[in-house]
């Protein structure tokens, strides 16, 4: 995939390869697994006044000081945890991050024995099935969408934190609920091509 032309990709993936693996492995793959949809929520707030990038070169820490992202495990982190993970220089060390991500494990969790799982919510806001977009530029890619204002609004009133609308849209990109593939991008048309998935989204409003 390394030998595609440049001018097929999105731009934003072309500053190093680990931004293209990115980009040509994961970006917009629509993601089901409850502890994956707990991976990139919690990465995608730590992203925040900071760049994708750093977050990428830390997602191994990530995994390492977060129980490999097990949304139980880390609900039951407590003070001797967030002083063990200031400490650890492979990932952010922002105690309001931290402290939001194991508060939202324990929202994730509320939300999980409410729908079954965290897909079936998530996902019920696009019924489902991902959204296709058509942007031709990086100028015609939106910060925020309605869309992610729902999703952001009813996240906080469930007690999640670092979800803002410009986060929770990033979130939407990385897992696959809208294709922001360009249109000239070589991963646009696979994905877009990808069968709907057997999700149980279906069960949000049941």
């Amino acid at each position: 995939m390394n030998r595609v032309d440049a001018g097929r990709r999105c731009p934003w993936c072309l500053g190093s390869d680990l931004y293209r693996r990115y980009h040509d492995e994961e970006w917009g793959v629509p993601v089901h697994d409850d502890r994956r949809l707990f991976e990139f929520l919690i990465l995608e707030g730590a992203q925040a006044g900071l760049s994708w990038s750093t977050i990428l070169n830390k997602r191994d820490g990530y995994r390492r000081a977060f129980a490999r992202f097990d949304p139980v495990k880390v609900a039951r982190f407590g003070a001797r945890d967030v002083r063990r993970l200031m400490a650890d220089a492979g990932i952010v060390r922002n105690r309001l991050k931290i402290q939001a991500a194991i508060g939202n494990a324990r929202a994730f969790l509320e939300v999980r024995r409410e729908f079954g799982s965290f897909d079936a919510y998530l996902w019920g806001f696009v019924n489902g099935r991902p959204l296709q977009s058509r942007r031709r530029g990086m100028k015609d890619v939106p910060g925020r969408t309605g869309v992610s204002d729902a999703i952001s609004r009813d996240l906080k009133q469930r007690g999640f934190r670092f979800v803002g609308s410009t986060i929770v849209y990033a979130f939407m990109q990385a897992v696959g609920m809208v294709n922001d593939h360009l249109t000239n991008c070589f991963r646009r048309a696979p994905i877009a091509s990808l069968p709907r998935s057997g999700s149980s989204a279906t069960l949000r409003g049941k």
